[in-house]
């Protein structure tokens, strides 16, 4: 297999991204870029630095796939526990937010076997709830684990959901040629999608814990 073909698989798997074209824009360079680069059999450095400063990979393990996936994941780390990114983006509990760099802030630790039970850790990130849309269950400031890898959708699931240029923290319903996205605080209305719309709502992953920081 190609490096370029070697390298796709392995960085798709890791992050969560849907598709090579998908991938491109993530790292800012046209599908065209992947051929070029496919045919002179070489993964580009900038890339390498992107994905780093993106998403925490290893940029080792992003050349060659040996060696930690993460840069925080080490050798000398318990391999009972996970660390998982935490990124800068939050997800709206309200109206929308606009806030959706990804790069990463910090990484927190959790059990493997718990991870393993809950989906696929090399999918999950962490991201900070910013609104109160979604209270008492989730409030502002509180941190959401999210598993990037399960996106099909269960009527009453907690999803982060990307609608245009925003990320939303929502439940999910699936109505006949539509989509609704219900909060949990009554003030807020739900969101009805028709069937148009609703095909162009990312679904980036179904919300699988939380935690809260008393400040």
């Amino acid at each position: 297999m190609n490096k370029i073909d070697e390298f796709l698989k392995r960085v798709l798997e890791a992050t969560g991204v849907d598709s090579p074209s998908e991938l491109a824009k993530e790292l800012d360079i046209n599908r065209s870029g992947i051929t070029h680069a496919r045919n002179n059999n070489k993964i580009p450095d900038k890339w390498i630095v992107k994905l780093y400063r993106k998403y925490g990979l290893n940029p080792k393990w992003i050349e060659t796939g040996v060696g930690n996936i993460f840069v925080h994941s080490t050798s000398d780390q318990d391999p009972a526990f996970r660390n998982i990114p935490k990124v800068a983006a939050r997800l709206s509990a309200g109206t929308g937010s606009f806030e959706c760099e990804d790069s990463v802030t910090d990484y927190l630790s959790f059990q493997a076997n718990w991870l393993a039970r809950k989906g696929s850790a090399d999918h999950m990130v962490a991201m900070e709830v910013f609104g109160q849309s979604m209270e008492p269950v989730i409030r502002e400031g509180d941190t959401v684990l999210i598993d990037q890898s399960q996106k099909n959708i269960i009527a009453g699931a907690i999803y982060a959901v990307g609608v245009e240029d925003t990320i939303l923290i929502k439940r999910l319903e699936k109505h006949p040629n539509k989509l609704v996205l219900c909060s949990d605080n009554k003030d807020y209305s739900p969101i009805f999608l028709e069937r148009e719309e609703a095909d162009k709502v990312r679904i980036i992953g179904k919300v699988i814990w939380s935690c809260r920081e008393y400040r």
